[in-house]
């Protein structure tokens, strides 16, 4: 069996992938197989890809579908793949050359169900460090992982017997990726050397703001349906409450603000408070939101129906 496999999901990235498979290829880790996954692009990208098929037959695998989106492509890769453990690269960013063999000894090692490592945020004239939480438990590290699945590596079986994919037609499909495989995790490792450089550029999806930022609430609903039929809502519905309300009124609601159309951006602001509030009347009650100091909390519990409506405004002027 192949110890690691890397999904890359791919589309018009002519003008980056080269680095990206430049940092896979030459990986110190020599039992990897690259499942470049071309999700119907229109430029000379799945040419670029098969130069290095040409050059590293033995490992990369390349496979053509019609455009279906990033979530789409990646489980097509998940479905093809036969690592022991699984990653996912996307072709903008790049690795460490070592990266999947420290990752793949510290999961022999501590016999771990996933290992997670620190990253860098890639800007044009600077990085910043990107430090994780360790946790302790399943409960912390439903609050406190970072939802992105390529600074981690996953055994390969988990996905398989849980059915965990990555949800079709949806922005933020990493977060109910992630949440779903929480609780299958019974071990976990950190590395806390940063292994991935996530690059930023203007053009990315995770910068533009219109209709497709509403997906959120689909996606958190996904989740916590998930949880439900699973029969695992009742041991973690504090933690749920709290990355819904989370999500909601930070993260989530600075994307909506960011929205340029007045009319969407005010349905949005609407949307958002009508949701939490439905959907978790009594968030304010919170345990982890009372309980934990953070400037998040802080913020958060100053939120209400009269103080939301000014924060919005404020926020707005900011954007």
């Amino acid at each position: 069996m192949t110890k690691v496999s890397i999904v890359m999901p791919v589309y018009n990235a002519k003008e980056y992938i080269r680095k990206s498979l430049d940092s896979l290829v030459n990986q110190t880790l020599k039992d990897i197989e690259i499942i470049a996954v071309d999700d119907g692009s229109t430029d000379n990208t799945q040419e670029i890809i098969e130069e290095y098929i040409n050059k590293y037959p033995e490992i990369i695998k390349s496979y053509q579908k019609e455009n279906g989106g990033p979530s789409d492509a990646r489980n097509f890769g998940i479905m093809e793949a036969n690592g022991e453990y699984i990653t996912f690269l996307d072709p903008d960013d790049y690795v460490e050359l070592d990266i999947y063999e420290k990752m793949y000894n510290k999961a022999k090692e501590e016999n771990s169900d996933l290992v997670d490592c620190n990253f860098y945020w890639e800007y044009p004239n600077k990085m910043k460090l990107d430090k994780g939480k360790q946790y302790t438990n399943k409960q912390e590290m439903l609050v406190n992982t970072r939802v992105m699945p390529w600074n981690k590596l996953i055994k390969k079986s988990l996905l398989d017997l849980n059915n965990i994919m990555f949800p079709k037609g949806l922005r933020y499909e990493d977060v109910e990726f992630s949440y779903k495989l929480v609780p299958y995790c019974d071990k976990v490792s950190f590395i806390e050397e940063p292994l991935v450089h996530y690059v930023q550029r203007k053009s990315s999806a995770s910068y533009t703001f219109n209709e497709i930022t509403r997906d959120i609430f689909k996606v958190l609903d996904n989740v916590m349906e998930y949880y439900k039929n699973n029969n695992l809502y009742e041991e973690y519905k504090e933690e749920l409450e709290y990355i819904y309300t989370r999500y909601l009124l930070c993260s989530s609601l600075g994307r909506m603000l960011r929205v340029k159309d007045k009319k969407l951006k005010e349905e949005l602001i609407f949307e958002t408070w009508k949701n939490l509030n439905e959907k978790f009347p009594n968030w304010k009650q919170n345990k982890i939101l009372k309980t934990t100091k953070s400037l998040k909390n802080l913020y958060m519990k100053t939120v209400n129906k009269t103080t939301y409506k000014i924060y919005c405004k404020i926020f707005s002027l900011k954007k």
